[in-house]
């Protein structure tokens, strides 16, 4: 420890620290918080100005400071850089929900009259936003195959804005190849964003292989505790605003908001991340609670350790469904069997082994019910990433709103069970899978059913 008992590690700088430690240490010092070991919740709504000309400055972003928690709060701003330094970004603005931060990520850049591409295989929420919310804002999205680049490529525009992918597909499994999107992306000079949820930061390195923004529902993986609702933007610095002027006017025009700034010229490679921090937050409102953010940031100490676990847990699942007789086929890129398998094993870490499992059974609707009601262990519920187990049908639950050609397109049928796996024992979640069986098929015939993987 250093003489002023300053939170830091001898021998280390941050630029070196592993995943591990920044989730603990980055951006807090001790000093500046009262001598505060653990991170402070600063439950206030505003903040004092020196004088006139200091509230004045602030507000003209010409200078760096709170001025209130809508835009920024001392808990928040701590949770922010751990967050960035996590996943190689210069800078993260968190908010509500991970739904509000998927649509400050595309609407600080994309306007009427755009052009967005995103893969067919995300989550049943972001596809209603496409659908549903950005039409009516004069935007329009076309999907594409997550592994169907030359459609991809065939499908950009003049007015092309940005590609959304999810680096998992929750709950199809599918993993992207982030590289070669990310090449094709900056072949025409579009900006590639990343929904790293289900992969978490420990998980894959995004901005490494080529994402430009990334966003994650903080509520799952790293919160990791079903207790809080979270969101985030993460700018990775990298991408070239200056280049594309044009494309990018909300960036490189003069803000009237502002006084006529222009985000590209004042905060150079700053500029995205400013902009949705002073623009599409401040005017949202959708802010997250430094409580909140305190709850998040105990979440994120422990992400790499509960991670892991849930990493060894899941392959020990696959391998009792993928072996099991009623299982009609099992989504997991661990699997030799899986379309992405390489594109896992090559870019994820813990074994290539997320902690979303899909599976099929051979069973009636009836029997599909009745195994999902008998589930005693794992919670029925809708969300992931929790330390405890967690199941759901997605088809009747988080992509209800999908019509029949789309849940097709997604890969997702009516049966399709979605496993988000815990932290508990293995062979405690195994036995409540086994009884659940037993009780869904007790009528059954026996009939043997030929195995699909």
């Amino acid at each position: 420890m250093t003489q002023n008992n300053q939170i830091n590690v001898e021998g280390t700088t941050q630029s070196n620290w592993r995943a591990e430690t920044i989730s603990l240490h980055a951006g807090y010092d001790a000093n500046e918080h009262n001598r505060s070991a653990a991170l402070p919740i600063y439950q206030t709504a505003s903040y004092l100005f020196d004088d006139a000309s200091h509230g004045a400055d602030l507000f003209n972003l010409a200078k760096e400071g709170y001025i209130y928690t809508r835009t920024g709060n001392p808990t928040l701003d701590i949770l922010e850089k751990r967050l960035a330094a996590l996943e190689g970004g210069v800078g993260a603005v968190t908010f509500a929900t991970g739904m509000s931060a998927i649509d400050a990520a595309i609407s600080t850049i994309a306007q009427s009259g755009d052009h967005i591409l995103a893969s067919k295989e995300i989550y049943g929420g972001t596809h209603n936003f496409f659908k549903e919310v950005l039409p009516a804002r004069g935007i329009t999205t076309e999907h594409f195959p997550i592994d169907d680049l030359a459609q991809l490529e065939s499908l950009i525009k003049s007015n092309t804005k940005l590609i959304f992918i999810e680096s998992i597909s929750n709950p199809s499994t599918r993993v992207a190849d982030i590289p070669k999107i990310s090449r094709i992306a900056k072949q025409y000079g579009i900006v590639l964003i990343v929904d790293n949820t289900v992969a978490s930061p420990v998980g894959i390195n995004a901005i490494e292989l080529g994402a430009d923004i990334l966003v994650h529902s903080l509520t799952k993986y790293i919160g990791g505790h079903g207790n809080t609702l979270g969101g985030v933007v993460i700018d990775s610095g990298r991408f070239n605003w200056q280049a594309y002027p044009e494309k990018y006017p909300t960036l490189s025009t003069p803000s009237q908001a502002y006084h006529g700034i222009v985000f590209n010229d004042y905060f150079k490679e700053l500029a995205y991340i400013v902009k949705v921090r002073t623009s599409a937050l401040r005017s949202s409102g959708a802010a997250l609670s430094p409580h909140s953010a305190f709850l998040l940031a105990q979440g994120l100490e422990t992400l790499s350790l509960r991670y892991e676990r849930i990493s060894d847990n899941a392959l020990k699942i696959v391998n009792f469904l993928n072996t099991h007789e009623k299982v009609k086929s099992v989504n997991h890129p661990s699997l030799n069997a899986h379309p992405d398998h390489a594109i896992a094993t090559q870019y994820l870490k813990y074994k290539g082994a997320p902690g979303i499992i899909s599976f099929e059974l051979n069973a009636s609707s009836h029997q599909i019910s009745a195994f999902y009601n008998h589930l005693n262990l794992f919670l029925r519920l809708v969300n992931i990433g929790d330390n405890k187990s967690l199941a759901a049908i997605p088809a009747q639950t988080t992509h209800r709103q999908l019509n029949e050609a789309e849940l097709k397109l997604a890969g997702i049928s009516p049966g399709l069970v979605r496993l988000s796996i815990g932290i508990e024992h293995a062979d405690d979640l195994i036995d409540d899978l086994k009884q659940a069986f037993a009780h869904a098929f007790i009528e059954a015939p026996s009939k043997s059913f030929a195995k699909v993987v």
